[in-house]
């Protein structure tokens, strides 16, 4: 990929994910997410392998069905109630359907299906760049909507990402599988707390997102993708 291509998709990358945070209108958020989407294509199939083109066409086809049900709970909320705010979502089928659709867009269970398949077709890199900055405006999302999300089903999916993510995390041998297992039950946990404390959810994001860079730039420098790799790895590089 040329340099210019890749300066163009991280700097819409940031607008886009800049844009969704700092909006009050339900469809500059859409918008925001929807220029993340097409930003982080091209950096995911950029080495012309097929597990990459693979992880990007289910990659599009995830983010494009969640945009849709964000897109859809926002009008419907305003059709009932004329508000496009998003700290006004109060409508019960339009909070039903933007719990799902951040669930969705994040990964929790039961939507996280596509996420292992998704990280283990990308170089760790771009792996790292979608545990962490792509989940940024879902999170913020999910923060400013707390009070009008359907609780119970949040809690339920919360639950079920924790244990999920830690016991289908123990029977892998690839690392990118490990951390995307790690990563959904990390954000079971999020979204367990965000019923109770918004700002300790966000607190709890931003660790693990140190957390995980750690992870991925130290196996990026020995490049290690699997398990093997790593065991015999201090021979090659003891530090």
């Amino acid at each position: 990929m040329k340099p210019q291509a890749k300066l163009i998709f991280t700097t819409s990358l940031l607008l886009g994910s800049s844009i969704t945070i700092s909006s009050n209108h339900w469809i500059m958020a859409w918008t925001g997410l929807e220029i993340n989407t097409l930003a982080v294509l091209p950096l995911i199939s950029k080495s012309h392998h097929p597990r990459a083109i693979e992880a990007a066409t289910k990659y599009f086809l995830v983010q494009a069905a969640a945009s849709s049900l964000i897109l859809f709970s926002s009008i419907t909320n305003a059709w009932h109630t004329g508000q496009w705010d998003i700290t006004q979502l109060t409508h019960p089928t339009s909070s039903l359907l933007l719990t799902a659709a951040i669930a969705m867009k994040l990964g929790l269970a039961p939507f996280h299906f596509w996420f292992p398949e998704v990280l283990q077709g990308t170089s760790l890199p771009i792996g790292l760049l979608l545990s962490t900055v792509m989940k940024f405006p879902p999170i913020t999302l999910l923060y400013m909507t707390s009070n009008s999300l359907n609780p119970t089903m949040l809690t339920t999916m919360a639950i079920l990402s924790a244990a999920l993510g830690g016991w289908m995390g123990l029977n892998q041998t690839q690392i990118r599988k490990i951390l995307a297992f790690s990563s959904i039950s990390h954000l079971g946990w999020m979204a367990l707390i965000i019923c109770y404390s918004p700002k300790l959810t966000l607190l709890n994001f931003y660790l693990y997102s140190l957390m995980t860079a750690a992870v991925f730039l130290i196996l990026n420098t020995v490049k290690a993708t699997k398990l093997v790799t790593l065991m015999t790895s201090w021979t090659k590089n003891p530090p």
